[in-house]
């Protein structure tokens, strides 16, 4: 299979580095072009000047850029994928974006003869480099299924949601869930630090069990630390949050937890924590 890649920013560039490296050959286009050159050093491949010139041939094209406006800028327009995409390419929108843009775009496509797949992805820059993200998919179960060598290159696990919007829907879930769990460690972590707890201790203690979960383990000790110049960034967890209340808006239905949390990580920008990681809800806690 030939591919496409657009967008080489945190996520991007390991991704397109594991097809390349794994015997896809791909072409990349990043909108900073310097960035696409640092690529094709670094993989080998081949760099296009536009996202038009990029999908020429290509048998999967795959999308990964910052939010709705940014992936219609380049589905569309003279210079844009779907001016030149082939009858029965397969289009995979990775970014974490809006259902809407993913049922409309499922719709442009198919218009072109070609097969959509909406496959957000969650694990982080750090699952990305070492090829073991997790893919949410809507779309053609057909493409799903001749995707699944591109897609293996660097999803540990892969699972079809059911037709378009489906994949974005389940990662507006996965961001509800995560936003909660984060908000919870930070208010017991604060606990602990007043009343005098070794964190080491509790966390063995207490992560075996029901309380368990991801960011205990992978985050306590840097938020003990204060230290939140890594992971996933507070701007793009609002920019989630908010996909997620429009969707819950649009439904008739309340998540005030999700709501209240969004307001908190509006709090840490202000505090400056704009690229800070998720976690740094703690350092919220703590300025008062």
């Amino acid at each position: 299979m030939k591919c496409a890649f657009i967008g080489l920013g945190v996520m991007g560039y390991p991704m397109a580095g594991h097809l390349q490296s794994k015997g896809f050959a791909t072409t990349v286009y990043n909108r900073t072009r310097s960035k696409a050159e640092q690529w094709v050093a670094e993989f080998d491949g081949n760099y296009a000047t536009t996202p038009r010139e990029a999908v020429l041939d290509a048998d999967v094209v795959l999308v990964c850029v910052g939010n709705d406006d940014d992936v219609r800028s380049v589905f569309y327009g003279d210079d844009g994928l779907l001016a030149s995409i082939s009858e029965n390419t397969i289009v995979i929108d990775h970014t974490t974006a809006s259902a809407e843009l993913a049922r409309e775009l499922n719709t442009e496509v198919h218009h072109r003869v070609g097969l959509f797949l909406d496959a957000p992805v969650s694990g982080g820059e750090q699952g990305a480099i070492n090829g073991v993200l997790t893919a949410m998919v809507g779309g053609d179960k057909e493409a799903f299924e001749k995707a699944q060598p591109v897609l293996e290159s660097y999803c540990k696990t892969r699972e079809y949601m059911g037709p378009a919007g489906h994949g974005q829907l389940a990662k507006m879930v996965n961001q509800i869930c995560i936003a909660g769990v984060v908000q919870g460690l930070a208010e017991g972590l604060q606990l602990a630090r007043k009343v005098g707890l070794d964190p080491d201790t509790l966390i063995r203690a207490i992560s075996q069990g029901a309380a368990g979960s991801w960011q205990m383990e992978n985050r306590y000790q840097t938020m003990w630390q204060g230290h939140y110049e890594h992971g996933f960034a507070v701007d793009w967890m609002r920019k989630d949050l908010k996909i997620a209340l429009q969707e819950a808006d649009r439904n008739g239905l309340s998540m005030p937890l999700t709501a209240l949390v969004d307001q908190f990580y509006g709090e840490v920008q202000q505090m400056g924590g704009h690229r800070w990681d998720t976690s740094s809800l703690l350092a919220r806690l703590e300025k008062y």
